[in-house]
């Protein structure tokens, strides 16, 4: 049996990363910077006081991701918002592998287009090291979430983690995967 290969990868493989080695000049194929993992994230701050919000929140996550989700709990105690060390107060997942390359296609070819007024994701929402990080307010841009079903609307974190040194490869590569960046 044949396994079925996804079609950012197989794009990555016959024209983005070529491209990229003669474009940043690089000696070795394994200097071409490619994904290492996508962390899909979401906060919950009202799960505190309404445990079911945190369980819609995983549930949507995990249709959104197709993979399990992890949920995540207070690092320490602030008196102010009422939490407490350990209360579980989001959800993550960690995607790698052919899931990652599922996602971030059905990220720039589906979901980001159905984006209301959409000019664009920022460019300048690197971390220095190569790695993009970007905020998508409504969760409902997913194909695969029912508005009908849906307990609130809530927003998603996105971390595209890649193997780029500078900031110049790391936009470099996404662009060329067919990142939207606004002009």
């Amino acid at each position: 049996m044949e396994k079925f290969i996804p079609n950012f990868k197989t794009k990555y493989l016959e024209t983005v990363a070529p491209a990229l080695f003669t474009e940043l000049g690089y000696t070795s194929k394994m200097q071409v910077p490619t994904l290492e993992k996508i962390v899909v994230s979401v906060g919950v701050g009202e799960a505190i006081v309404n445990k079911k919000l945190l369980d819609a929140s995983v549930k949507e996550l995990e249709q959104i991701t197709g993979q399990h989700v992890l949920k995540t709990k207070a690092r320490k105690s602030i008196a102010n918002f009422k939490v407490r060390e350990g209360q579980e107060i989001g959800a993550m997942v960690t995607l790698r592998g052919d899931n990652m390359w599922f996602f971030i296609e059905r990220l720039i070819s589906i979901a980001l287009p159905r984006v209301k007024d959409f000019k664009g994701v920022k460019p300048n929402a690197f971390d220095g090291h190569g790695n993009y990080s970007l905020g998508i307010t409504e969760q409902i841009i997913f194909p695969e979430i029912d508005f009908d079903k849906i307990e609130r609307v809530s927003g998603l974190n996105i971390a595209i983690v890649t193997t780029a040194k500078t900031d110049e490869e790391g936009y470099a590569l996404l662009q060329k995967l067919g990142m939207p960046f606004a002009k």
